[in-house]
């Protein structure tokens, strides 16, 4: 059966298939009877989900956070489609392609990351253009920097947005090279490359997007020069003024204290 995706399902339609279970409580009806509802998600969107018969078995059979195989009709409530559940099975992580339940880039992230080094080559500097290479030619680094998002939720929240959004700040940097004059060009890409570099440890995103406990406590911002500055110190004879500048960059790139930036841009 061609798999049915949240924001196809319409009223009155049967659907079948395989959901991420994002939430899952137990209420009490008005009649007083206990119902198991939940929120249902996919790569295209959520939907509510009812059991009013059988509440016991089925709420036994699963938790949040599994993925389910659910039989169910949509209904309209309020305006709203809904799925009566009809039957739940609980469906082993093997089983699901995980790509199904998570949004993601429209575009390939190859040619993203192919895009981004070629432009990166570009960099004149040679320690800058080695630190930027050191990140975009690293085995381990380069397959999260392709899937990671680039946000929980406020920008580029789908697999493939923060290679995406990162291109998409490195681009804009070319496009105003020749409007601004004494400006460190080569700077301005190198930490336009790296500056969310630390995302990739911030966010979780193998079921849905979420902060890691490392993302909460210390910040993307912080990870990042930690890992600049750990490729700087293997790059033998980089300047330290340019160094710290570098790390000012990373540092600053969110504008303000109280947007999370340790320290406010000071430097062009």
């Amino acid at each position: 059966m061609e798999r049915t995706f949240i924001k196809e399902i319409r009223e009155n339609d049967i659907v079948e298939g395989i959901f991420w279970v994002k939430e899952k409580a137990t209420p009490v009806s008005r009649s007083g009877a206990p119902y198991l509802r939940v929120r249902l998600a996919d790569r295209t969107g959520e939907i509510e989900g009812r059991v009013w018969d059988g509440v016991e078995q089925f709420a036994d059979l699963f938790d949040r956070d599994d993925f389910i195989r659910i039989k169910a009709q949509a209904t309209s409530y309020q305006d709203r489609v809904q799925l009566n559940i009809k039957s739940i099975k609980k469906v082993a992580d093997a089983e699901v392609s995980l790509d199904e339940f998570l949004p993601s880039s429209l575009r390939d992230p190859e040619e993203m990351l192919a895009e981004l080094i070629e432009i990166s080559q570009g960099i004149e500097n040679d320690y800058l253009k080695r630190l930027v290479m050191a990140f975009l030619e690293n085995e381990e680094f380069t397959p999260l920097f392709k899937r990671a998002p680039g946000a929980k939720r406020l920008h580029h929240s789908f697999l493939g947005g923060l290679l995406e959004h990162t291109l998409s700040v490195v681009n804009l940097i070319q496009k105003i090279k020749g409007y601004y004059q004494g400006i460190n060009h080569d700077l301005l890409l190198a930490g336009g490359t790296l500056h969310d570099i630390g995302k990739v440890y911030e966010l979780s995103y193998e079921r849905s997007f979420d902060y890691t406990d490392q993302g909460r406590l210390v910040g993307h911002i912080v990870m990042g020069v930690e890992m600049v500055d750990k490729e700087i110190a293997r790059i033998e004879g980089f300047p330290s003024e340019l160094a710290m500048l570098m790390k000012h960059l990373l540092l600053s790139h969110h504008g303000l204290h109280e947007w999370g930036s340790p320290t406010r841009p000071m430097t062009l």
